[in-house]
């Protein structure tokens, strides 16, 4: 596992839409790996990729790393219960805004109470890079995938 992005594999993101996401958003660039992860902040609603439910703990560890640099803090991923048992994984900063999430949705539950991974610490790492990629980049790394 990469001890940057969290992930086993170089290739493993973006999830959905690959070229369009590598192409069009900014990308988190691991410095340890080359890894992709789309760190692209939503116009209309302020939201980045790493603020959406995610339906394993391994896709949700795949965003953490954008999401730990964002915030320049060590964030976690939460199991999320909601109605009917549907369960989800979601990335928060801290508990505070774990707890703020379950205020606004109060159908919604996290048996656990604590993440379910975390890094434990905020680290910065050499060769890290935030940027859109170029076309070469792109498709140098969809051949890799």
């Amino acid at each position: 596992m990469c001890e940057e992005c969290y992930s086993e594999d170089s290739r493993a993101t973006p999830l959905r839409g690959a070229r369009a996401c590598l192409e069009g958003h900014t990308q988190y660039i691991c410095g340890s790996c080359g890894r992709c992860i789309c760190i692209e902040r939503e116009e209309r609603r302020g939201l980045q990729r790493w603020n959406f439910p995610f339906q394993t703990l391994e896709q949700a560890k795949l965003y953490l790393r954008a999401a730990d640099h964002t915030r320049q803090r060590a964030c976690g991923i939460y199991q999320i219960e909601g109605p009917g048992g549907r369960t989800f994984y979601k990335i928060f900063p801290g508990r505070e805004e774990l707890a703020a999430f379950l205020r606004k949705n109060p159908g919604k539950r996290c048996p656990q109470g604590a993440p379910l991974f975390s890094a434990g610490r905020y680290r910065e790492f050499p060769g890290t890079q935030v940027r859109r990629l170029r076309p070469q980049e792109v498709e140098a790394y969809l051949a890799q995938r």
